[in-house]
């Protein structure tokens, strides 16, 4: 079994593989070592990986996770991948997006995927039907637009997102929650239509805390796909595995 981790800016999600199937799936503010030994004992796990934005405390969760395992890997730029890609700053580049990759290769293979990560920040990235990741872009999310919002101005009010806001607000309220959502859902529809030009069969999948909100609010067709980040991983870790 495999125990797969995808520590993110505001939690941590993790996921039990056995090989290719995912299992068991949870989240929480951290694992310390007694989580990860019951986890271990729980389902025998052998392999792990580790992805982290977060660099708090992040020492002593790998080392605890890699006393508990026979192989243990925590994700880095220099990690062996199973895609090929040319990204100008591989050291810079957010482990969760590539991972998302990964798991965009295993779920739609020889396909061109356009995959959206809506979650704290709102990230994209395009993978051609070889299997090469040719880059992405990133943008605010949806609670970093609310709180810029009220932040940057003396008046305007944090707020949060609100699945019946008008299309055009006739109040400040309104106002905030359509122009932050509106402009999420258009930047999302005007992406598709742009790489359609190019990839005529694409397919578009959409990842992330906001994911099913996006999803229906978007006129293009959309893959909803929660445990994106996850299955990329287990993929990384499988193909690691093979390779050592």
């Amino acid at each position: 079994m495999n125990l797969v981790i995808d520590r993110g800016n505001t939690h941590l999600k993790y996921g039990i593989f056995d090989q290719c199937k995912l299992v068991a799936t949870d989240s929480t503010n951290f694992l310390d070592k007694n989580d990860i030994k019951k986890l271990v004992k729980e389902f025998d796990i052998s392999n792990a990986i580790l992805s982290s934005v977060v660099e708090e405390r992040n020492d002593i969760l790998a080392k605890n996770i890699q006393e508990e395992t026979n192989f243990f890997l925590e994700l880095s730029h220099l990690t062996l991948l199973p895609f090929s890609w040319n990204y100008k700053s591989k050291e810079t580049i957010g482990k969760d997006r590539l991972a998302a990759v990964a798991g965009a290769i295993e779920l739609y293979p020889q396909k061109d995927i356009l995959v959206f990560d809506a979650g704290t920040a709102l990230t994209y990235e395009v993978i051609d039907h070889t299997g090469t990741f040719l880059g992405g872009n990133i943008s605010p999310g949806m609670q970093m637009r609310f709180k810029a919002l009220n932040t940057f101005t003396s008046r305007l009010p944090l707020l949060k997102s609100n699945a019946d806001a008008p299309f055009i607000g006739t109040s400040t309220q309104e106002a905030i929650e359509a122009g932050v959502q509106n402009s999420i859902s258009l930047e999302i529809e005007g992406l598709i239509d742009h790489f359609r030009g190019n990839y005529p069969h694409l397919t578009s999948i959409i990842t992330g805390g906001d994911a099913e909100f996006f999803a229906r609010k978007v006129k293009n067709p959309i893959f909803v796909a929660p445990n994106l980040v996850l299955i990329g991983l287990n993929r990384i870790l499988e193909y690691n595995a093979q390779h050592i």
